[in-house]
């Protein structure tokens, strides 16, 4: 009886150690979507009160849990009923990436800016609207969505390759999934309290000595990062979205192949992402018409 239970640990251990090792491989893997994922849903959770920042937050945060919660079993299923299915998904996902990453780059190429009272009126209903905030939750949870199928994918097909057993993968694959949502949104959650953070300092210490500069440096460069991150993530989901395009379809995997990777994915990503804004625009377009008869 006690050899058979310490036979039982004996094996645990050694499926945890195996899901140890397939997972530090895995989020290796992972580490270039992560980055991206951080600056996407730091620059999304970003431009809220800041007395909503850290419920907004919390709201985005389930919803990447519920979102890791449908992936996984599906992409477990698919992988095993029909692989070809999680190409089309991810291809997709990375066609609606590329279309928000254009659709940023041309409202600030080509939105005329907004007189004073214009912006006062805005940001008074923005604050005020609770239906705004739920948009803007509602649409980074879609962007954490795609890019949730992008890690998943990622850590899947690299158990696969290791051929571990099935739940091997599937521990190693929920465990990576758990650790990028955690880190993504810790990591967010420290950006957008970087002011608060400095303004404690900063009456702490009685606006003199370090901590008053540091706290002073903490406040300064909020905007700045917050800016930074509006650019960076627009970068990302057009990236991200052409590294899908250049994975995924085998025609333009094999297109170009003496540009640098990165050129490639982000040519591939804002040729898709104004193809989609130009479909997108013509589609609307033809609604209103139909609508109006």
């Amino acid at each position: 009886m006690a050899s058979g239970f310490f036979a039982i640990l004996d094996d645990i251990a050694a499926l945890m150690d195996d899901v140890a090792v397939t997972s530090k491989i895995a989020t290796q893997k992972t580490a270039g979507i992560l980055g991206d994922d951080l600056a996407v849903n730091a620059e999304k959770a970003t431009g809220f009160l800041s007395s909503r920042e850290l419920p907004v937050l919390w709201a985005i945060t389930k919803g990447s849990f519920i979102n890791k919660l449908i992936i996984l079993p599906i992409a477990f299923l698919l992988n095993w009923l029909y692989k070809p299915a999680i190409e089309v998904i991810l291809i997709l996902g990375g066609i609606y990436l590329a279309f928000e990453g254009v659709e940023k780059i041309i409202e600030f190429l080509f939105h005329r800016s907004k007189k004073g009272h214009e912006v006062i009126e805005e940001s008074e209903e923005e604050e005020n609207s609770e239906v705004s905030e739920k948009a803007k939750i509602n649409s980074a949870i879609r962007t954490d969505f795609i890019l949730s199928i992008e890690i998943v994918i990622i850590a899947l097909g690299t158990v696969i390759q290791q051929e571990h057993p099935l739940l091997t993968q599937i521990l190693t694959v929920t465990f990576v999934s758990f650790i990028a949502t955690v880190g993504v949104y810790g990591i967010v959650a420290l950006i957008v309290r970087m002011d608060d953070a400095g303004f404690s300092l900063i009456k702490k210490s009685h606006d003199k000595g370090f901590f008053s500069k540091l706290g002073h440096l903490l406040v300064k460069a909020l905007p700045v990062i917050i800016k930074l991150l509006g650019v960076v993530g627009t970068i990302a989901l057009i990236l991200v979205s052409g590294g899908i395009f250049a994975h995924n379809i085998h025609y333009l995997h094999e297109l170009l192949p003496t540009w640098p990777s990165m050129l490639k994915e982000f040519t591939f990503g804002l040729v898709g992402g104004i193809a989609a804004v130009l479909v997108f625009t013509l589609g609307k377009a033809i609604y209103s018409l139909a609508t109006k008869k």
